[in-house]
């Protein structure tokens, strides 16, 4: 599996991309098909970083009726992920105790921007669409994800991760519709 997506129809979805985590293993986001998801650009030094809790608090709350968090950092929002991956996993562990997967750090803005952050700001490019053509604006943007791999809606980063708890629960139930498109990040 490439990190570009397939030319099928996954063209559509998530599940054709892959990302190296912490540790240098490449996954498939095909792991995860069938689960409702939240992807999260992370980092340790940004007055978000707080969020670990919520996230970690919902992951628990929800995971064993298939839902996962997927934690990609970043360090291009004022350098606030600068350490390696061995420091963001200790971090990460010490400070929230996260379980949930943690991924190689990634640009998700610019030319270097990973494949899986480009087909997300493509689907939901939040509400600076028409000046900043779907840019992330900072650590913590949240995009949810349906069971079959569809990227329902964008989140800001002041947007708490217990703020979603009802969405999560109506996409686990199949009873979620979007209230806008492009939503509000």
């Amino acid at each position: 599996m490439t990190d570009e997506p397939q030319e099928t129809i996954l063209d559509a979805t998530i599940w054709g991309f892959s990302a190296p985590l912490l540790d240098g293993t490449p996954v498939s986001l095909e792991t995860w098909r069938g689960k409702v998801l939240l992807i999260v650009n992370t980092a340790s030094q940004c007055g978000f970083t707080p969020q670990y809790t919520g996230l970690e608090e919902i992951y628990q709350t929800y995971k064993d009726r298939g839902f996962a968090v997927l934690a990609f950092p970043c360090n291009q929002f004022g350098r606030q992920e600068p350490g390696s991956a061995d420091e963001i996993r200790a971090f990460c562990q010490r400070n929230y105790r996260v379980s949930f997967p943690l991924f190689a750090k990634v640009d998700v803005n610019g030319e270097d921007a990973h494949p899986l952050y480009r087909f997300l700001k493509l689907r939901q490019p939040g509400w600076l669409r028409v000046f900043g053509g779907g840019r992330i604006r900072w650590n913590f943007t949240k995009f949810l994800i349906d069971r079959d791999g569809l990227v329902v809606e964008r989140f800001a980063s002041t947007t708490a991760p217990r703020a979603l708890a009802e969405k999560i629960e109506k996409l686990l139930d199949r009873r979620y519709q979007p209230e806008c498109p492009g939503s509000s990040a």
